[in-house]
């Protein structure tokens, strides 16, 4: 199928809370390391509304929260041997992802993935979830000088495909996701079902919200 007959040239996916259900793994990271500094555990339900803006911001907000006034460049490495412990712990794909994504490469549609997870830890996830060969590009959250909320990922994606960031599809979750297509003046679709961050996805400015990712806009024939 030509892939003009889809509405998007190049869709971008966020990856935690959008196509991976990593929230759990990522709180026994950070907790582990509250541990190892003799700080109390988060609860879970508090770690998932720090997720999204970069592994030492999440690291930054539990041990303010927990009172502590380590230095962070101290605490980051042993953090980083959690979470590499925890990566394949039990991350899951959202219902209906391995569906959507298999729909759009079927339409011949180019994929890419925008996060701000360490690049490193990206695609031995993806290729454990079997879908590593999903995706023409990845980037991470230390692959440019700048992270969402920045807009400067997704240009950056866009200019690799030869295209214009408002002919894209981001898809996301959070306030970050949402912060980062404003800036860079792409349209975004937002999930249900992920960690917002404080995202009011009733009043957002979005293309669509939806409760599974094969409700994703023209993804079906007759739409």
């Amino acid at each position: 199928m030509n892939p003009a007959m889809y509405p998007y040239p190049l869709v971008v996916f966020d990856l935690d809370g959008t196509l991976v259900d990593s929230g759990s793994d990522i709180a026994e990271a950070l907790n582990r390391t509250l541990q190892d500094w003799q700080l109390p555990r988060v609860a879970e339900a508090t770690v998932l509304t720090w997720i999204g803006d970069g592994v030492r911001r999440l690291v930054e907000q539990a041990f303010t929260a927990g009172g502590s006034r380590a230095d962070l460049d101290v605490v980051m490495p042993g953090f980083m041997v959690h979470y590499r412990e925890c990566l394949l712990r039990s991350p899951r794909l959202f219902d209906g992802v391995r569906e959507a994504l298999a729909l759009l490469r079927g339409r011949e549609v180019p994929l890419a993935i925008c996060t701000n997870k360490p690049a490193a830890l990206v695609q031995p996830l993806l290729e454990y979830l079997g879908i590593g060969q999903q995706f023409a590009l990845v980037l991470g959250g230390d692959s440019l000088p700048q992270r969402k909320p920045s807009g400067e990922p997704l240009r950056h994606i866009a200019a690799q495909f030869g295209v214009a960031t408002g002919d894209c599809l981001m898809v996301g979750d959070s306030l970050t996701d949402y912060r980062a297509a404003q800036d860079a003046g792409m349209p975004i679709a937002l999930v249900r079902y992920g960690y917002p961050r404080g995202l009011d996805l009733d009043t957002a400015d979005a293309v669509v919200v939806v409760d599974d990712l094969r409700a994703l806009p023209g993804l079906r024939d007759g739409e």
